[in-house]
């Protein structure tokens, strides 16, 4: 059983920053991709940001430039530092990892259970 736990959204004003962490527990042996998603209402999941090691992330074109996404393998953690933020990145930010765990099985995808980040103008 793999678990996945975000925490850092909250409520900031525009050109604020935010950083988001994200945990992952559990039978891991190793992780892949990681990475981040959002969500906005009525709109579909799009992916924001990932990492699969210090050398390859890939950005949404409207991130590019204001968002960094790391991680920590030692701690099996993510994290997506967000600066100059904008009303249109009001959203429910979900992160993943595809994890192949202690029995070999995977890789396999899982989904932390998101967190609001809230941008006013």
């Amino acid at each position: 059983q793999v678990q996945l736990v975000e925490s850092g959204g909250g409520l900031v004003q525009a050109g604020g920053s935010l950083r988001l962490s994200c945990a992952a527990s559990g039978t891991i042996f190793s992780i892949n991709v990681m990475g981040w998603y959002r969500q906005a209402p009525g709109k579909q999941r799009e992916l924001v940001a990932h990492i699969i090691s210090v050398s390859t992330t890939n950005y949404a074109d409207s991130v590019k430039g204001r968002f960094t996404i790391s991680r920590d393998n030692g701690k099996n953690t993510v994290y997506l530092q967000m600066n100059s933020l904008k009303p249109e990145d009001t959203a429910v930010y979900y992160c993943n990892a595809d994890v192949t765990d202690f029995y070999g099985r995977g890789p396999s995808r899982y989904w932390g259970q998101g967190t609001q980040v809230t941008v006013s103008s």
